[in-house]
């Protein structure tokens, strides 16, 4: 009789309810160059997804705007990236959204310092920008600002969480006068160990803003590498190179399954934790993260009737 009953998955393994609840709710994110490859979002994208748009320095903001005019058309929330050091100056951030709203009816957005090493003009970081009180002006919902789990080399060139725990504390404080919804939006990671001691940190400070947990989604090893050396990811990347040094390994390409499962089994632990969503970094493509999301939800439905 023992060989009848059925074994219950682990949280976070492939059909799965509890990794299901972690994709529940996912935002993602495209840029106008990939977005223009998607013939359907609709048929890509549960409903209502949160989407951002990846400003990329070069691309012109009217190809931006066209993209969250369709995403916005198609049904999704529509937060466009806004990179302090790629706006030389107020009048340009007021005209970035009139565009943006008059085209696509924004009333949301990611606020970040951007990839640039140098400013453009007036703005070298998030925390100005928003102190424009232009976001407020042109009543913004959402506001959503940038969280480094491992650090970040931009921010604190010694190393260290100095500037960026400054950072966040301002930001904190705004949340508490600005009328917008705000929650940190963090650069992705592959180890919960560096996720999970960060977030304790943060509680402990003070900080109760929601965290959106950025995982990369399904993608080739030697991909994710190479955007994690790019991004500055620290701790964890040894987790993809232990990997890679497994050859058996190496040839697969990388899901976020086990990052997943462990994030279940904090939250678990961790009723308190800030963490409320996962946000899908589309490394591998944004067709190969929606579809394994669709996946992993559709698998852990099945699992659930079986057991049912």
């Amino acid at each position: 009789m023992a060989l009848l009953q059925f074994r219950r998955p682990a949280p976070g393994t492939p059909g799965s309810p509890a990794l299901a609840r972690m994709l529940d709710g996912y935002s993602i994110e495209v840029m106008p160059r990939t977005a223009e490859m998607v013939e359907d979002f609709k048929a890509l994208l549960p409903k209502g997804t949160r989407v951002y748009i990846a400003h990329i320095d070069g691309t012109p903001i009217a190809d931006m705007v066209a993209t969250a005019s369709r995403l916005s058309r198609d049904g999704f929330q529509v937060m466009p990236h806004f990179p302090a050091r790629s706006i030389p100056d107020a009048a340009t951030l007021a005209d970035w959204i009139a565009r943006y709203q008059d085209a696509a009816g924004i009333t949301q957005g990611l606020i970040l310092a951007g990839g640039r090493a140098e400013p453009a003009g007036a703005f070298a970081d998030s925390m100005q920008l928003l102190d424009t009180g232009l976001f407020d002006k042109a009543g913004f919902t959402h506001l959503h600002v940038a969280g480094h789990p491992e650090g970040s080399r931009d921010i604190d060139p010694a190393g260290g969480t100095a500037a960026t725990d400054t950072a966040l504390a301002w930001k904190q404080g705004f949340a508490e006068q600005t009328d917008a919804r705000m929650a940190i939006a963090t650069q992705f990671a592959f180890d919960m160990g560096p996720i999970a001691a960060w977030e304790t940190r943060l509680r402990a400070s003070g900080i109760s803003l929601p965290i959106h947990l950025g995982i990369a989604g399904p993608a080739k090893l030697q991909t994710l590498i190479k955007f994690a050396i790019a991004c500055g990811v620290g701790p964890s990347l040894k987790v993809l190179q232990k990997r890679a040094m497994d050859v058996t390994k190496l040839v697969l390409p990388y899901t976020p399954d086990e990052v997943l499962r462990d994030l279940a089994d904090y939250q678990v632990r961790t009723p308190d934790s800030l963490i409320t969503q996962v946000h899908l970094f589309p490394l591998g493509g944004i067709k190969t993260a929606a579809t394994w999301a669709a996946e992993q939800t559709a698998s852990a439905a099945g699992t659930k009737a079986q057991r049912g």
